[in-house]
């Protein structure tokens, strides 16, 4: 799930908040996700809006998606919601 807010401070570069809650996992399983968002969001960094703040929730069942498909179908739903955020 993805939201985003127009930035208060003008059109600086977007920023990413990450929400990964306890039902994704240990805090080590967590963790990696994030990692992995984090380095998915630097790949699709120039596709994004500037002057947006965004924040991506992770839902129960993408760590199971990542681990059976990997990164990039993790690349893929990413920006899909970006897709639909630009919507």
């Amino acid at each position: 799930m993805l939201h985003w807010f127009p930035r208060d401070d003008g059109a600086g570069e977007p920023r990413l908040g990450l929400a990964v809650p306890k039902a994704n996992g240990t805090a080590v399983v967590r963790n990696r996700l994030k990692r992995q968002l984090r380095e998915t969001w630097r790949r699709v960094l120039p596709q994004v809006h500037p002057g947006r703040d965004y924040v991506l929730t992770a839902r129960p069942g993408l760590v199971e998606g990542v681990e059976q498909h990997g990164t990039e179908w993790l690349a893929e739903r990413v920006a899909e919601v970006l897709q639909k955020a630009a919507a």
